[in-house]
């Protein structure tokens, strides 16, 4: 399952707000309807972000390369700026834009033509490194989880959420494949249903046995003693170990900490902001207070109230068992660990 990917001289997406009833796959040649089609979530998770973010800066060289070099350059300029301003927390997008205008940057004076051919080499580049590095991830992860386990998970982090096999599911694919008979729990994920919509339907469809829960029934069911683990994706992780992931993570995070539950994050080293110390300095994205009074289009709240609409939380460090790079397991104290790696 490929969310995103480049064929025929289009971008190629899955509408993911239309799953699990519908698989559609939409077709963009405009870097403009790319950006959109992030804000509305048609394409969502910050590796496959990440992705379609390369190949929009591809799109709109092809657009500017008739341009002179420097009328290029500053239209380029102009185009990453709109495409860093469409998801703020995760951390992928600007990654990917900055190795992307990294390669224009470098030769200002470069024929655009010519430009467009390397920024597509680039492109192709982060793909096929994301879908590696996953595959890699999942390995490393994979023997964390024990013969048997039931495995809570907390929105998407799967196939959906990158070019291919998935961070948190790819671990989770990787253990079935290790022949580990694995189960999962996956959370509904409110407001946008991404556990019931696309987790759910990842794994039924890849025949990994999977029970569907409302996000209120994770602590019951670690009470009850039916979770051995919480295996999540992130949007962004700081040089301490504080993640940004979905809305509700914080939550589970606490909960598998009270029933001394492990609770890993899987996630490539391009989602760690090396930058940035602590979780307290990310910025957390704000959507449409519809996506809480309104399900599927039906009101649920009444006029007039107040509503708060974060897309995502920070678990601490302090919550985190291990977090499961392509590069292998980091444990705590994370600092050191993260800043071990290679970025």
């Amino acid at each position: 399952m490929r969310p995103v990917y480049f064929e025929d001289g289009e971008l190629k997406l899955i509408d993911q707000t239309l799953l699990p009833t519908q698989e559609i796959v939409r077709g963009y040649t405009d870097y403009r309807e790319v950006a959109d089609a992030i804000v509305t979530m048609v394409v969502r998770g910050a590796p496959a972000i990440g992705v379609t973010a390369g190949y929009a800066v591809y799109l709109a060289s092809k657009e500017f390369e008739g341009l002179d070099a420097e009328a290029y350059q500053q239209k380029m300029q102009e185009a990453c700026d709109l495409l860093r301003g469409t998801r703020p927390t995760a951390v992928n997008l600007f990654w990917a834009i900055d190795r992307m205008s990294g390669v224009f940057k470098a030769e200002p004076d470069a024929d655009p033509k010519a430009m467009s051919e390397k920024l597509k080499a680039e492109a192709d580049a982060i793909c096929e490194e994301d879908i590696a590095m996953c595959k890699a991830m999942g390995k490393a992860g994979a023997a964390l989880i024990k013969p048997g386990s039931t495995i809570l998970t907390h929105c998407n982090a799967g196939a959906l959420a990158t070019a291919d096999y998935g961070t948190a599911l790819g671990v989770i694919r990787a253990a079935q494949e290790a022949g580990k008979d694995i189960q999962v729990y996956a959370d509904e994920t409110r407001p946008l249903l991404q556990g019931a919509r696309l987790t759910a339907y990842e794994l039924h469809k890849d025949n990994i046995p999977v029970t569907l829960i409302t996000d209120n029934m994770a602590g019951w069911m670690m009470h009850q003693g039916k979770i051995d683990c919480v295996v999540v994706g992130a949007d962004r992780i700081t040089r301490n170990g504080d993640v940004a992931n979905k809305i509700g993570t914080f939550s589970v995070s606490v909960l598998a900490k009270a029933h001394h539950i492990p609770f890993y994050v899987a996630a490539p080293t391009s989602t760690i902001d090396f930058s940035m110390f602590s979780g307290k300095d990310i910025t957390i994205e704000q959507r449409d207070p519809s996506e809480v009074g309104h399900f599927a289009g039906v009101q649920t709240a009444p006029d007039g109230i107040n509503f708060e609409n974060p897309a995502f939380d920070v678990t601490p460090h302090d919550n985190v068992s291990a977090i499961i790079t392509e590069q292998g397991v980091i444990f705590p104290p994370f600092a050191p660990g993260i800043l071990n790696l290679k970025h």
